[in-house]
């Protein structure tokens, strides 16, 4: 099944700045082989489900190996089965709406 996921992790107990390790879980999601997306606040990925989850415990995995020793993460998720849809399909649909 395709998913297309929100994903927000955040690294606890390391001080303010957290953009190593959020350079770290960009690295494995893209060795994944997902399509993704990064934004300010979180990365949009799409791909099958068994493989993107695969690829959130490896970030979760990484990130603790890396010394942390807390990481709290929140995650959006939707699935459809009447037809594909990709995060692009998504976007489209939206900005043929305000032109």
């Amino acid at each position: 099944m395709k998913v297309i996921v929100d994903l927000c992790v955040v690294p606890l107990g390391v001080g303010v700045s957290v953009s190593k390790y959020v350079a770290l879980c960009q690295q494995i999601l893209q060795a994944a082989g997902l399509k993704i997306q990064m934004h300010a606040y979180g990365t949009n990925i799409e791909g099958e489900y068994d493989q993107v989850f695969a690829a959130i415990r490896a970030c979760h995995e990484q990130i603790h190996a890396a010394g942390v020793p807390r990481i709290t993460t929140t995650i959006k998720l939707g699935s459809r089965v009447d037809r594909e849809q990709t995060m692009e399909d998504k976007l489209r649909s939206v900005a043929e709406k305000l032109s």
